[in-house]
């Protein structure tokens, strides 16, 4: 059996360096990629479920974390007996998510906690008249698959989406119009949250993102339309976690 787990934490973390070090010890006998910053870490290992609980036993627990990661979420899947990563890659960035603007995450993302909406609050909230919805993530995700009446901005990369952003905003400011966005995980939602709400923007995102979703509404295939493509060897899961047969060909990028 291999198990998935995905994580990320925006932090301050004054070196990098040694914290991806510490991080290559602890995920000795795990397949993946982590990317440290000093913003923060992002990662996705996957392995056997007794290597995957001594990580995030070590990732919350070992002193050379000086506590950075003690109350991490970690979200956990099922692969079966596929492995989803065929190396190991624990890299040092200038950021764990490249949004492009200069935005302090480790301190800001903490002033956007209460714009998080659960996955029950979501269905309800998307089907509000003053809401557009946003898909935080690159348009060939969008194509496969998405949420009921959401917006594909159009982009290739998240760095574009502050523009499709800025051409709105006016708009959406003049109307009144709530913008809800959600994207893979959570991250991409929550490092452009804060510059989104400088704008003057009044900002809601999807808690966990579309996989959370998908783990706490077991009807989710009531909003969600086609598949959630995810960036390793399964390519694709459907509404219930389950690796679908769609292949890396059969995705137009």
């Amino acid at each position: 059996m291999i198990d998935h787990i995905a994580f990320y934490r925006f932090v301050a973390l004054d070196h990098p360096e040694l914290t991806a070090a510490t991080l290559e010890e602890l995920a000795a006998d795990l397949l993946g990629t982590i990317l440290v910053a000093h913003e923060g870490i992002n990662g996705m290992l996957a392995g056997e479920p007794a290597a995957i609980d001594a990580f995030v036993d070590g990732l919350r627990g070992d002193q050379r974390l000086l506590g950075a990661f003690t109350d991490i979420v970690i979200k956990r899947t099922d692969c079966g007996t596929t492995q989803p990563f065929r190396k190991r890659k624990i890299r040092v960035k200038a950021e764990i998510v490249p949004l492009g603007v200069d935005i302090d995450a480790p301190n800001r993302v903490a002033d956007i906690a209460a714009r998080d909406v659960t996955p029950a609050q979501w269905r309800e909230l998307i089907r509000r008249p003053d809401v557009v919805v946003i898909d935080n993530r690159n348009s060939f995700e969008y194509r496969t698959g998405h949420f009921e009446g959401a917006v594909d901005p159009g982009v290739d990369q998240f760095r574009q989406f502050t523009s499709y952003v800025q051409a709105h905003a006016d708009e959406w400011r003049e109307s009144g119009t709530k913008v809800a966005m959600y994207c893979t995980g959570g991250i991409r939602c929550e490092k452009a949250s804060p510059w989104m709400q400088d704008l003057g923007l009044d900002v809601y995102q999807l808690e966990g993102g579309i996989l959370n979703y998908f783990a706490q509404m077991p009807d989710a295939d009531t909003d969600w339309h086609g598949e959630c493509f995810i960036f390793d060897n399964r390519v694709t899961l459907d509404t219930n976690l389950c690796e679908t047969s769609t292949r890396r060909e059969d995705i137009d990028e």
